[in-house]
């Protein structure tokens, strides 16, 4: 059992300051849409240009494409070009082990 110093100590340096609770609802933000969240799930295991994904989650190219964009400017994914295609992959570490164990623990 910890003591009330202890405690409190733990306490502090679990609180967030203003600007991190900023980038963590901004994070959470990015993940509220769930076509985003479907591309995620999509491309968690690993590389994929936009046609990949159009057909692994059935959504439209030009749709993909907006969501992937906004991932992008998030850090949330990466892409690299080859020719005339992009290539997606999940970046976030922590994102994709969030994605693993909602999919084992079925929150909903």
């Amino acid at each position: 059992m910890l003591s009330n110093s202890a405690r409190q100590k733990n306490e502090m340096e679990m609180t967030l300051n203003p600007q991190e609770f900023e980038s963590l609802a901004e994070r959470f933000k990015i993940l509220s849409e769930p076509t985003r969240l479907q591309i995620l799930s999509a491309i968690c295991q690993g590389e994929y240009n936009v046609n990949d994904i159009c057909r692994r989650t059935g959504l439209r190219q030009a749709n993909v494409s907006k969501h992937l964009h906004l991932l992008k400017r998030a850090g949330v994914v990466a892409c690299r070009r080859v020719g005339v295609c992009r290539y997606y992959r999940v970046i976030d570490r922590d994102l994709m082990n969030l994605c693993a164990k909602a999919r084992r623990e079925k929150f909903y």
